[in-house]
């Protein structure tokens, strides 16, 4: 069986960034909007007023600070509050693509690789641009590689279960090298007009590049294993989609935005997430509190990744240096938080350390991805 390595990583950051400062004073000019309004409406009963949000509560809930977006004007507009993009042609490379390209070729730069050299793209995100082609091809089509490319969508799963099909591919001998990319333009779906959740996304992309142990430059990660796992559920959801329009369904309706039970999902999750990569650690012989030097895991809420690492590690309080933190700069960038937290925090651990990196969403969905340091 070929043993199958992380070679390198790319990272695209957006060009604007947005404060809780610059959200919370749009947020409350909207709010006082709507309660001006409709303030009839509220004093008979018939409409509830808005609460206001805040630094603090934003800080408190989340752990998040800032986030970058790729367009920001609209999302402060209280008029308005999501981005303006301009629809481009059919003969222009598109947004997704655009990105994706910028942090591909990060990765390929960080691992020495030209086109010729890599065999597939998979495009994992949460949500695509169109329904086909696949962006994926049209990402292939800009690097100039030959070979193949697919679409897969698993939430804020999306780049662990991407890893895996990568891994298979070079594991089985499909392909020399793959790169998995994740273009996470999270405000297009955002419900920036929701308090429990108005704060919670950025936009990102990340790129993975996935090739034979053998061909990868000393300090690669040698994939010792991989695990997915998924339950059915509805507290996470974004009903926007093609079938909409036949259902004669109104597009700006609160569900066909990102939507959530927060209070259930953290209930949920956390102790899903623990298990699930606790028993994945077992299955190598390892052990999730002594054997394992870092854990990278999915950033939707501080609170859940540290309570998740308490667990796994058995500790009361759980370092930075355990389990590295980039939310409260980039906030939750769906199946990006994770490989950011990777890229961002690898480069000083040293030869046969073992690390995870780890996401949980939607469906409810759980990737696993352990890794030792070549």
């Amino acid at each position: 069986m070929i043993k199958v390595a992380i070679s390198a990583t790319g990272l695209y950051i957006p060009p604007f960034t947005i404060t809780n400062e610059e959200l919370v004073e749009s947020f409350n000019t909207y709010v006082a909007r709507y309660n001006q309004h409709n303030a009839d409406a509220i004093a008979k009963g018939e409409l509830t007023a808005l609460a206001e949000s805040s630094v603090g509560f934003i800080e408190q809930a989340s752990g998040i600070k800032q986030r970058y977006v790729l367009e920001k004007t609209g999302i402060l507009d209280p008029e308005r509050m999501h981005p303006i993009f301009h629809e481009r042609s059919n003969e222009e490379l598109s947004l997704m693509a655009e990105i994706s390209v910028k942090a591909c070729q990060d990765a390929m730069n960080k691992a020495g690789k030209k086109p010729e050299d890599i065999d597939a793209v998979i495009c994992s995100a949460a949500n695509m641009q169109r329904a086909y082609p696949a962006m994926s091809i049209e990402i292939q089509e800009a690097l100039g590689i030959k070979g193949f490319g697919y679409d897969m969508n698993v939430a804020c799963s999306s780049a662990t279960f991407g890893i895996e099909q990568a891994v298979n591919a070079v594991r089985t001998g499909c392909a020399r090298a793959v790169l998995v990319v994740n273009p996470e333009i999270t405000s297009a779906h955002h419900a920036w007009r929701d308090r429990d959740c108005h704060f919670i996304f950025g936009d990102v992309c990340t790129a993975i590049l996935v090739e034979r142990l053998e061909d990868a430059k000393p300090g690669s990660w040698e994939v010792l294993g991989t695990k997915l796992a998924t339950v059915f559920s509805n507290n996470i959801r974004n009903n926007f989609g093609f079938m909409n329009r036949s259902e004669d369904a109104d597009p700006d309706a609160r569900d066909k935005l990102f939507k959530q039970e927060g209070r259930k999902v953290f209930k949920e999750v956390c102790p899903m997430a623990a298990e699930h990569m606790a028993t994945h650690l077992e299955s190598l012989g390892l052990n999730s509190a002594n054997d394992v030097r870092r854990y990278w895991l999915h950033q939707a809420n501080l609170s859940m990744n540290q309570l998740i690492a308490k667990k796994l590690l058995g500790a009361h309080e759980v370092t930075s240096d355990k389990a590295p933190v980039i939310l409260d700069e980039f906030a939750n960038t769906a199946s990006a938080g994770s490989i950011i937290a990777f890229h961002r925090h690898n480069a000083d651990l040293q030869q046969g350390d073992v690390g995870v990196i780890c996401s949980f969403g939607a469906g409810y969905s759980i990737g696993s991805v352990i890794v030792r340091k070549t």
